[in-house]
């Protein structure tokens, strides 16, 4: 009997694209802070009583969000648009082509897909400047499933999508927490550190998988 064909799941944020997770939020805190005049702390206090809505796991609620985030800072309608702007240029680095092609390349040896922790309209503009969908499917979204990683529920919808068993599954990301979040539903992984050491650990998982 054929087995069922294997599947690597990627990570968006410091797998595909290049960014350094933890730092650029930072960043942007500090810098629009500065701009609405706010010690952080008061930036901080004033966005932790704004009541905004969970754009990691909620879809359709962008504008819900960003509307309540220029109440709170008292920015203007250009504030605003620009702190949206400087959000996603942030959030979406730049592609890691080598290591999008190498994606490419396994198709036909192996499933590639996405499962990423987001914000609603991550989809739209990873698209526009990466355009993940001419070589990964599924791209499982956080805001689109309703859970983070590394909830179980956010890799038990990657399984659902694409239709396979967690041993058929290789996961790669860059925090540990999500490695082990996957390894606790059954789905080996990496953690990502340089494109070189991560696609030796994929050929090795799928010459395991495949038998060749």
């Amino acid at each position: 009997m054929t087995q069922p064909r294997p599947w690597i799941l990627f990570d968006i944020g410091g797998v595909l694209e290049l960014v350094e997770d933890g730092i650029w939020q930072e960043e942007l805190a500090n810098r629009w802070a500065t701009r609405a005049g706010l010690t952080r702390a008061e930036y901080d206090e004033r966005l932790a009583v704004a009541d905004l809505p969970r754009i990691d796991v909620e879809q359709g609620a962008a504008e819900a969000y960003w509307s309540g985030f220029a109440r709170a800072l008292g920015f203007t309608d250009v504030q605003r648009e620009e702190a949206v702007q400087e959000l996603w240029d942030a959030y979406c680095g730049e592609a890691n082509v080598e290591l999008i092609e190498y994606a490419r390349s396994l198709r036909g040896r192996a499933g590639v897909a996405i499962l990423s922790n987001s914000a609603d309209g991550a989809r739209e503009e990873e698209e526009r400047r990466h355009g993940f969908s001419a070589v990964f499917d599924p791209i499982c979204y956080s805001h689109e499933i309703g859970a983070n990683k590394p909830d179980p529920e956010a890799y038990e919808a990657a399984l659902r999508a694409m239709r396979s068993a967690p041993e058929r599954v290789f996961f790669i990301d860059d925090r540990q927490q999500q490695i082990d979040g996957a390894a606790r539903v059954g789905i080996r992984g990496i953690v990502h550190r340089d494109n070189a050491t991560t696609v030796a650990a994929v050929e090795e998982f799928l010459t395991a998988a495949t038998g060749s």
